[in-house]
Order: structure tokens, then sequence, then C-alpha cells
């Protein structure tokens, strides 16, 4: 890996944010699109595609792993796939980068294939646990050599023919569910996942879209999730929304300028990604829907946000799987509100690229912002809309939610809040600052 170098960022109060802007594509389906299209028989062809860091390590590891995956001119990409249960055996070790999603998801794909892969990350990526994915994946037959803690560097053995499983979710995690569900691609008979609270769904929508016999069986307990395995996936043309998780930063931003307003085209509204929206809107958000449609099977609309004093709101903790990577710009809004906001249940949040609550404990309260630390979550008092002292440097902990949620934070505050390493950014959203700019100077 090469050596990392900080890029250090400061950003004070701005004016209003004004204009039209196009996020980058939505993270969960691109790694998916480039996933399942490298298992199908045939060439797929993605529009749309995140071309952020985490998404370009996934394309990587299915190069390294046998499909043919190139970027055209026109920024459409095209991948021939090497079919279910055609995967090679990589010649090197599996460069994650930052990203977890396409380390628990491409061990789901190893596992039921006769292949060994190792995978191995950056410095954040290296401290998250994979236990959750190793015990299911553990029971197909795949076997595991990990580094304390079931960490990385990690070295995988599949197996093949695997064994189908029916696993119950310890935790609510669309990786987790979705690993179990690609390791039943290629393992004979029913591979079954049991979903106490719902989780995104994208793999189940993606899969069925690529010809997999895939059911979903709601019942008062539970989701569950079957998927036939053996499949013979087909080739597809695929148009991958905006992301959600990116078009928060913007609906936050806006809301808490005065005199902002702004659309955000084209936004995947998937039902399980639209927590944030909906927290908002009970703080007093002014988000409004455009031109609603569908696109490959996902809810797609426009977005209209302008400025509106927000309030503060106890946050419904069942809105934590559908929002839980927005949590860190959420918790920037409140500070902006008036009263104080109260988000629990929001433990998953200490696992991500960093410990987001300690993270944004220490982001934060040296820029002025009073709150309390629970174990899964925060009470955060609000200022009403005014500005925030700001004139503190925060640490990003080599994470990207962290470093954006806190340059939206910069735009209300008196002193530039300074983020030591804003370098993360490129992992989901390379654009970013020079959006931000855009929409603060009002060019086209």
């Amino acid at each position: 890996m090469s050596a990392h170098s900080p890029l250090p960022l400061a950003i004070s109060a701005r004016g209003p944010l004004r204009g039209t802007v196009t996020v980058p594509g939505d993270k969960s389906i691109s790694h998916r699109s480039l996933m399942f299209a490298g298992l199908a028989v045939g060439e797929s062809r993605i529009e749309g595609l995140l071309e952020g860091e985490d998404v370009l390590a996934t394309a990587a590891a299915m190069r390294a792993m046998g499909a043919q995956i190139e970027r055209d001119a026109n920024g459409v990409w095209h991948v021939a796939g090497v079919g279910v249960g055609g995967l090679l055996q990589p010649r090197t070790a599996l460069e994650m980068g930052n990203s977890g999603t396409s380390t628990r998801l491409l061990m789901g794909l190893v596992a039921s294939h006769p292949i060994t892969a190792t995978f191995t990350g950056d410095a954040s990526l290296s401290k998250r646990p994979m236990g959750r994915v190793i015990d299911p994946l553990s029971a197909m037959g795949a076997d595991f050599t990990a580094s304390p803690g079931g960490r990385l560097p990690l070295t995988m053995r599949g197996l093949c023919p695997a064994v189908p499983i029916e696993y119950t979710l310890p935790v609510a995690s669309a990786q987790v569910k979705s690993a179990v569900l690609l390791a039943g691609l290629n393992t004979p008979g029913i591979t079954r996942v049991i979903e106490p609270i719902p989780t995104r769904d994208h793999s189940e929508r993606m899969l069925r879209g690529f010809g997999a016999e895939l059911t979903v069986e709601e019942t008062p307990q539970a989701r569950v999730i079957s998927i036939r395995g053996e499949a013979e996936l087909k080739p597809q043309q695929i148009t991958v929304p905006g992301d959600p998780s990116s078009a928060a930063f913007w609906m936050v931003a806006a809301s808490i300028v005065p005199g902002s307003d702004i659309v955000i085209a084209n936004v995947g509204l998937n039902p399980t990604r639209t927590g944030i929206i909906t927290a908002l809107r009970m703080m007093g958000a002014d988000i409004t829907e455009l031109n609603a449609r569908a696109v490959g099977g996902e809810p797609v609309a426009d977005l209209q946000v302008r400025h509106a004093p927000l309030t503060a709101i106890e946050v419904p903790p069942d809105l934590a799987p559908s929002m839980i990577d927005e949590y860190p710009v959420l918790f920037v809004a409140a500070a902006f509100a008036s009263g104080r906001t109260v988000a629990r249940g929001a433990e998953e949040l200490r696992v991500k690229e960093s410990d987001r609550i300690a993270a944004m404990v220490a982001a934060l309260e040296p820029n002025g912002v009073r709150l309390e630390e629970f174990e899964d979550g925060l009470a955060i008092h609000g200022n009403g809309g005014e500005l925030l002292p700001g004139g503190a440097q925060i640490a990003s902990k080599l994470d990207h939610r962290i470093a954006m949620s806190m340059a939206v934070a910069g735009l209300r505050a008196h002193n530039a809040v300074t983020i030591d390493d804003a370098s993360p950014v490129a992992t989901s959203y390379p654009g970013f600052f020079p959006t931000l700019d855009r929409l603060t100077d009002h060019q086209p």
C-alpha cells in the first residue's frame, strides 16, 4: 500500500446554497452491480456507477477473479461475467482499501467457490470486525485464517459445493445478509436468511433482476429471504440512481444555511434507505420530492430542499437500519435545531469506518456543541440555528462521512472548522468539495 498523505482543509461560514446538484451513483448499488454482472453469463452495461475508491476496489477484485471490466469514453461500464461458479483463483491479495462492503460481500462470493483469497485493507478497514461474516460463512464450509479479533489481513478458502444454511441475523446488517445470499448463489439447495429487523434490500432487488430465484416472505416476527443455489445470472443494463447517503449532506447543508434553495437530482429513494429524510422532516426540514419515477426497479426522485428552522426530536430507534450511514450528518443538523435531540439505538456506529459516535463527539464538542454520549448514540443540545463558535481542528479518523459532516458544520461556523485530513472523501464522493464551492458561489 502506498503512503497516505493527509489533506487538511478549513471551512467557515458561507452564504446560501443554490442550484442543482447531481450526487454520485449509489455506493451500495454500484458495488452489487459490478459483482452480480461479474457472475452473469454475457456482457452487462452499467451507467451512473460511483467511481469512488471503494467501488474501484470492487472492480479490481472482480477483475482479479476473472471478470472483464472496462469503462468506455462515455463513462459507461461494460462487464463480461464468468458465470456463477466460475470465479478464478486471484494471483495476489485483494486490496480492499477502506471498503467494508466490498470485503464482506466478496467474502460471501468466495465462500462457495473452490478458491483461496487473501483480503487486505487500509488502517481503518483493518480495525473493523469481520467475525459477523466469518461465522455464517464458516457454517457453509468456508475456512478462515484471520488476524486477531477476526480482522484483516484475512485469508479464506471457499468450499464447493458449500452447505446451504438457514441463518438468523444477530445484528441488523445488509452486508452480512448479502454475504450469505451471495454464498448461496453457488450452493446446492436453498439458503435462507432470517432478518428480524429489515435492512436495505438492494441485493434482493438486483439478484431477482439478474434472474436469481429469490423469494422474500414477510412474517410478523421477521423477513425471510430464500435463494436457490446453482443459479444462472443473465446480463443486465443497469442505471445506478444517485446515492441518498451522499445527498444527505446537501439536505442538511441547505436546511441549516439561511436562504438556501437547491435541487438534488436523481436520488434513489429505496424505502430501506430513506430514514434520513423521515428524520429531517420530523425536525421541520423543507424537502419536496419532484418527478418521482422508477429506474431499474428502484424508486427515484429529484429532491428540492429549502432552508427551514429545525426543531429537536427523539429520533425513532427503528429508523437506524435505514439511515445508519447518515447519523453523523444528522448530528450536525441537530446541532442547529432548537432543543435537545436524542438519537439512540445506533450502536452499529461504533464499528463503521471509525467509531462514529466517539468521532463526532470529538469533532463537535471543541467547535461549540453541547452533547451527551451514550453507548448507542448521542443527545445534542441545538443552538436554534445560530453560528457555531468553530475554531477547532477535528480528526476525520480516515472516515469520509466524518469529514463531509464536519464540512457541513463549518458552513455555519464563525471561526473555521479545520478537518485534519479530507482525503478519505474520495472513497465515496470525489467531487464533494468542488460541488460545495459551486453551490455556495452560485455558479452553474
